[in-house]
């Protein structure tokens, strides 16, 4: 999936938390309706099979309940792409990553039912449609989940490049795959955020401590001797540069990757007027001019290059430039969703997730409580109909009416985007307050926050409908004439 993901510290966040947030998007060939869900226990599968790969995986006793934006359509798939569990772990996963040939002509991926057809190879191995149902239920640290991940892809391999991220109240990890069957994973320093798009992102790496304490490093037991081997190490001054040995550097990186990742370290280091969009070597983790908070997150990865030459929504952009690169809020966004695990809170509200569907440019972050039994239905009973009952197509319907509009509706969405996440900011900030008392329900709580967001919704629909109606072409009156 073509997607962009942001990461934080928990020393550079306003209120301490760690933060992980990801936007999933579709292919370039079409859209996938997505869903918020909870999976009890007994409805995690004891025999795992993939849909795409038919990789069958024997799972552990005892899974936790946990949280998952899965596809609505499940016929390539579960596709878990991010969620909580009851111990307050968060995975979100995947973040389509690139690599070159020297790493996949030394240990090629593995195939999928399709690329095995008509070739003599076997299908097998994981991949994102699998990896949150496999791997969250599980786990009770960032570390853990970096861990089994990991020796999941020693054993069973992967037939793609992926970027994942764990997180729990202290830290925040990040893994890349590395062709079939390596990986490395790189704490996420507490001062620092990263902005990862669909590159290969992590470049110093220090081996050292891989082999030593593991305070901020983690990866493949054989990964020294696998760079030794096929001579991927590529640096001259003896530090070694993850990126530069297993990442991609073609020219469509400067087109599509490379610029979100400037955007977002544009907005959050103003002064440093050194970065460009085409540039290779930003840096995956950096600290930022101040304190990051869930609205800069939901910004950052609604963008559409506001303030640039690159905005296609501008009207005083330079013609030569406009729509030159890929926006991070695109019209193919599924969902975007932020976990924020607060340390300062009872375990029940501890972690909030932040979701929207549909394209970023015209959707609203909703908080969500994540330790409970059951998902709104608004948000829950996603398919493949299309209807204004559900939040995911009420979305979409939005965003594809106000952007033939863009000028004419921008006001209205800036209003409704406004309206939810500070209503939704008081309703949590409310309940926070009345979590200690008797009959405390998190349930509940969502419930009246998504009925507000349903509401809204569907105002702001009736808003956007009429104002692009009066622009129809075909559109007259008598004091036209």
């Amino acid at each position: 999936m073509p997607c962009t993901t942001l990461l934080a510290g928990k020393k550079i966040t306003y209120d301490g938390s760690t933060m992980t947030a990801r936007n999933e998007d579709s292919g370039a060939t079409g859209f996938c309706a997505k869903k918020f869900a909870v999976i009890h226990p007994d409805e995690q599968m004891k025999h795992y099979v993939s849909v795409l790969s038919h990789q069958e995986i024997d799972l552990p006793e005892n899974p936790m309940r946990y949280t998952a934006m899965p596809n609505a359509v499940d016929d390539e798939g579960i596709w878990g792409a991010a969620g909580v569990n009851e111990a307050n772990v968060s995975m979100t996963a995947t973040e389509t990553i690139t690599s070159n040939e020297r790493v996949l002509s030394a240990d090629p991926l593995t195939k999928t039912v399709s690329q095995a057809k008509g070739t003599d190879e076997k299908p097998g191995g994981i991949g994102e449609e699998d990896m949150v149902t496999l791997v969250l239920p599980y786990i009770h640290s960032a570390r853990e989940g970096v861990k089994r991940l990991g020796s999941l892809l020693k054993e069973y391999g992967t037939y793609e490049m992926n970027g994942i991220a764990f997180q729990d109240e202290n830290e925040v990890w990040w893994l890349e795959s590395i062709g079939g069957h390596h990986w490395i994973a790189r704490r996420v320093p507490d001062d620092c955020y990263v902005a990862a798009p669909n590159s290969f992102g992590i470049d110093t790496f220090d081996l050292k401590d891989v082999y030593g304490k593991q305070k901020e490093h983690m990866c493949s037991d054989d990964l020294r001797e696998f760079i030794a081997e096929n001579h991927l190490d590529l640096s001259l001054d003896g530090v070694f540069n993850a990126r530069r040995a297993f990442g991609s550097h073609s020219d469509s990186d400067h087109v599509y990757n490379t610029p979100r990742a400037w955007f977002i370290q544009k907005y959050f280091n103003p002064s440093d007027t050194s970065i460009q969009p085409m540039d290779d070597d930003l840096p995956w983790c950096r600290k930022p001019e101040h304190k990051i908070t869930v609205e800069d997150v939901k910004y950052v990865l609604s963008s559409h290059f506001q303030g640039t030459d690159y905005d296609p929504y501008s009207k005083h952009a330079d013609p030569l430039k406009k729509g030159s690169f890929r926006p991070i809020g695109v019209n193919r966004n599924n969902f975007v969703s932020l976990v924020q695990i607060r340390p300062d809170k009872d375990e029940r509200i501890r972690t909030i997730e932040w979701v929207a569907f549909g394209s970023n440019v015209f959707n609203a972050f909703v908080p969500l409580y994540t330790q409970i039994d059951k998902a709104p239905e608004y948000i829950a009973n996603t398919s493949a109909k299309v209807t204004t009952e559900n939040f995911y197509w009420a979305n979409r319907i939005i965003a594809a009416l106000a952007d033939a509009q863009y000028s004419d509706t921008v006001s209205h969405i800036e209003r409704y985007q406004n309206k939810v996440l500070s209503e939704g900011m008081r309703m949590i900030k409310e309940a926070d307050r009345k979590a200690a008392e008797e009959g405390f329900d998190p349930d509940q709580v969502n419930e009246e926050i998504v009925q507000f967001v349903k509401e809204e919704t569907d105002q702001l629909l009736d808003r956007v409908l009429l104002t692009v109606s009066l622009k129809m072409k075909n559109g007259f009156a008598r004091s036209d004439a």
